[in-house]
């Protein structure tokens, strides 16, 4: 996946939360566009902790653009 295209989810408006699907098989909730943060080659998620988006990042994690196999859509979200 290209930057600018994990961008463009980001900055959809109304956002549309979204999963991302990685070639290893793990997969990430994207529920709001300041939990992930885009550079040239990866892109950092926030993983809420126990007040979901409200409170801070329980932890963060480091997915390589080139390892996103998908995006879908997070239907009732």
């Amino acid at each position: 996946m290209r930057p600018d295209d994990f961008v463009q989810l980001l900055r959809t408006r109304p956002f549309e939360p979204f999963r991302i699907c990685l070639s290893d098989g793990q997969s990430y909730e994207i529920r709001h566009p300041e939990l992930a943060i885009v550079d040239r080659s990866k892109v950092v998620i926030g993983v809420p902790g126990p007040r979901g988006i409200d409170g801070p990042a329980e932890r963060t994690v480091n997915c390589a653009l080139l390892q996103i196999t998908r995006t879908e859509p997070l239907n009732g979200a």
